[in-house]
């Protein structure tokens, strides 16, 4: 099938700039938001309701026929939300340290590569068109923000980096497979994957740095507006994606429609 034909019924989006720039604003909103709530009301309401949310909004993005934008990045913000609080209830409730629950989600995450890679054959992103693909997809994105979180914690807290040289360390780190790829042709859906999985402790550390105090390292402006401000981005994001989607997608239809005649 013809690629773009494809991305048509796929059930993500295409890989641009603006889908990176959406990525890492989702991961600083899951960071911050997921702080906010957390010590804003009970935590158990908090993750209670956060997890009705993420089932609710899943629900909405398997029974969707494509992709459609502002489903796709609703549930990319819901499970960054919930992914941050699973790692900090990892922590927190159980006392994992952050080392072991970074290793943890490390091998959790590799198991879903492979099974995902034994029973459908490839992890491209362009593939998830059918129901099982697609719970592949979104098991890797959850664990995969969980991994995040605790790395980055891990970096930031128990290596006493900070957040703000954590985020410069990770955004250095994300730089290599962006690098592999472009200069050294390596292979697209490894490179992708591990640009993908290195974006959220980038997104969660400079959003950390701008939500917490200065007794923590941090700017001091608050977890509250810091969400809020991301929010806002995030939607003008999603807006622009839905313009673009738009269009790709009439394109698409009269390439059909021509080839039927």
């Amino acid at each position: 099938m013809h690629s773009s034909i494809r991305s048509a019924v796929s059930k993500v989006p295409q890989v641009t700039a603006l889908f990176w720039v959406t990525k890492v604003l989702t991961t600083g909103m899951g960071e911050t938001t997921s702080d906010f709530v957390v010590t804003t009301i009970d935590p158990v309401i908090g993750v209670g309701v956060t997890f009705v949310l993420l089932v609710a909004g899943l629900m909405l993005q398997f029974r969707s026929p494509r992709y459609t934008p502002w489903v796709y990045w609703m549930c990319v913000v819901l499970v960054s939300v919930f992914g941050t609080m699973a790692a900090d209830v990892v922590h927190v409730q159980f006392g994992v340290a952050y080392a072991v629950s970074a290793i943890g989600f490390a091998v959790v995450l590799a198991v879903i590569f492979v099974v995902w890679r034994r029973v459908e054959g490839t992890l491209s992103i362009h593939a998830v068109d059918s129901p099982r693909r697609e719970v592949f997809y979104w098991l890797t994105v959850l664990t995969s923000f969980a991994l995040g979180t605790a790395t980055g914690d891990l970096t930031a807290s128990t290596l006493g980096l900070g957040y703000l040289p954590s985020g410069l360390l990770f955004t250095a780190a994300i730089l290599i497979p962006a690098a592999a790829y472009v200069v050294f042709r390596a292979n697209a859906v490894a490179t992708f994957w591990a640009a993908y999985i290195l974006t959220r402790p980038v997104g969660a550390s400079f959003a950390d740095w701008l939500g917490v105090g200065p007794d923590r390292g941090g700017v001091g402006i608050g977890t509250g507006p810091v969400s809020l401000v991301l929010a806002l981005a995030i939607a003008a994001c999603v807006f622009a994606l839905s313009r673009r989607h738009t269009g790709t997608g009439a394109r698409v239809r009269t390439r059909r429609a021509a080839r039927l005649r």
